[in-house]
């Protein structure tokens, strides 16, 4: 791991590269390579990750904090903007039960329709998704590296095993956001699934969703304060820290952790 350290920067530069080369609608990379490309940002990401999260243990490095503004590190430390937060996490989270539940109880249908059987509903939603029409219409799908990662999926008959991931995924982001159980986590797979349903070119309710799941993720710490997150994060290792008057109120001291 210290060599992963080392090499953070670049690997860094290079994923930030291989990112532009994909997103960049001049340079276009051809159809057969682009999937690869994509598999190797991810990892890149990842690497990226990891190295940053062991360099925060690392006693030699060098550590620089920008301190925010008084307005956001309230608004993200402070549990009392768990109240501010509340009704965000129970819209985003009652919002993503609905369709976890509209896709496992369809109204009229066998329960699961199109979904949990086969995944016919999600194999016709990709099938339009990466459908190129005559011009001068313009396809649903902007990037190729995206179309291309549907047509593998579509090809490989991935929609009867990944319907039932996005339904699961979906009713337990908003059960997690709702009780306000591991908001961050919930929080980041429901924006990771807005990204794709934008990318596949369906808007819909996607854009404000996603930015409010942005604000949820950046509040972490305090956006499930008034839910189980309030138990659940001092437990896995989170407490909060509240400063505590002394008994003469002469000095401050840090709430025992």
């Amino acid at each position: 791991m210290s060599t992963l350290r080392r090499f953070v920067t670049p690997l860094a530069i290079l994923a930030a590269l291989v990112l532009a080369y994909l997103a960049n609608p001049w340079l276009r990379p051809p159809d057969s390579i682009a999937p690869i490309l994509s598999v190797v940002f991810w990892i890149l990401a990842i690497l990226v990750i990891v190295g940053l999260f062991q360099d925060r243990h690392n006693p030699g490095a060098e550590v620089v904090e920008v301190e925010g503004p008084a307005f956001t590190r309230y608004l993200f430390n402070n549990t009392r903007a768990g109240l501010f937060w509340l009704p965000i996490r129970l819209f985003v989270g009652f919002a993503w039960l609905s369709s976890g539940l509209g896709k496992l109880l369809p109204e009229g249908k066998p329960m699961g329709a199109g979904w949990l059987d086969g995944g016919s509903a999600l194999l016709a939603y990709w099938e339009r998704a990466v459908a190129i029409p005559d011009a001068p219409a313009r396809p649903a799908i902007t990037y190729d590296w995206y179309r291309g990662f549907l047509q593998i999926l579509i090809d490989n008959d991935a929609q009867a095993w990944f319907a039932y991931l996005i339904v699961l995924g979906e009713l337990l982001v908003g059960v997690g956001l709702i009780v306000g159980a591991l908001v961050g986590f919930a929080a980041f797979f429901g924006a990771l699934m807005n990204m794709s349903f934008l990318l596949a070119g369906s808007a819909s309710t996607n854009p404000v969703l996603f930015t409010m799941a942005i604000g949820l993720i950046l509040a972490w710490r305090v956006a499930g304060y008034y839910g189980l997150d309030r138990y659940l994060l001092p437990l896995l290792g989170v407490p909060w820290r509240a400063p505590v008057a002394s008994p003469d109120a002469t000095e401050i001291r840090r709430a025992p952790s």
